[in-house]
């Protein structure tokens, strides 16, 4: 079957056709998370162990962290796995929506949109693991050391979680920054060579971001400024090989 035969089949079904696989693949992934979710709940204490240590491993060996609400030490681990379910379960609600949209699509658009969606899965695991492990040490490191000798850094546990979720969701949304740029130029939006003369202006944005999106200390504004500016110039890399710009040259050539 030829890309117009393709589409004419996918535009030609009825309104209620395309309601109802929408629907079945909503529900496909709300249960692969529920499936993941029941796997991972008998694990949720260690889980939330795992995530903690960061900030436990910089704690005062007199301190520890704290529940201060009665429901904390199990709802919390429950917010916990429950979002981990989501984010483990991504890839497949990805491919989800890869298979509700390619059949609208021709072979040539298929070729940008598939590796886009493979790469902001990386991309956002990368931005949260960016997170955890050179993130997460150094400013923990900062906060525990800056307090007053005679205050104790007993950091409740439910606090603690939103604001290490606060901190996944900046940077994992901070890494599809180059599939952002790789979209807007394949749309003709933006022109890739005009973004980069734009780059000190970028590179500001960037720190203000940070700012925005960060705890108010220098370290973990730099410390998302700096990849979200890395990753602009990559994304301005590949966006001048998707432009339509660049293929009209190619054409003419």
């Amino acid at each position: 079957m030829t890309d117009d035969q393709q589409q004419d089949q996918f535009h030609h079904q009825p309104l209620m056709a395309h309601i109802i696989e929408l629907r079945n693949r909503l529900l496909r992934c709300l249960v692969a998370v529920l499936v993941i979710f029941i796997g991972l709940f008998a694990f949720s204490n260690e889980l939330y162990l795992y995530v903690s240590e960061p900030l436990r491993l910089h704690l005062p060996e007199t301190s520890s962290m704290i529940a201060t609400d009665v429901a904390s030490p199990f709802l919390t681990p429950f917010k916990l796995t429950l979002v981990l379910s989501l984010f483990a379960a991504m890839p497949f609600i990805l491919y989800q929506v890869w298979a509700f949209v390619a059949p609208g699509l021709y072979q040539k658009e298929k070729k940008v949109v598939l590796p886009l969606f493979f790469s902001s899965i990386a991309l956002f695991y990368g931005g949260m693991a960016f997170a955890y492990y050179i993130v997460f040490p150094l400013i923990f490191m900062f906060f525990t050391s800056v307090g007053p000798d005679d205050v104790a850094v007993m950091t409740d546990i439910r606090s603690y979680l939103d604001f290490v979720l606060k901190l996944f969701f900046a940077f994992g949304l901070s890494f599809e920054i180059p599939i952002a740029v790789v979209i807007l130029s394949w749309m003709g939006a933006v022109e890739p060579n005009n973004l980069a003369k734009k780059r000190p202006y970028v590179f500001v944005l960037c720190f203000v971001l940070g700012m925005l999106l960060t705890p108010p200390d220098i370290i973990s504004q730099t410390l998302l400024a700096i990849p979200m500016w890395l990753l602009f110039e990559l994304g301005v890399v590949f966006g001048r090989l998707v432009s339509p710009k660049d293929e009209d040259e190619e054409i003419k050539d």
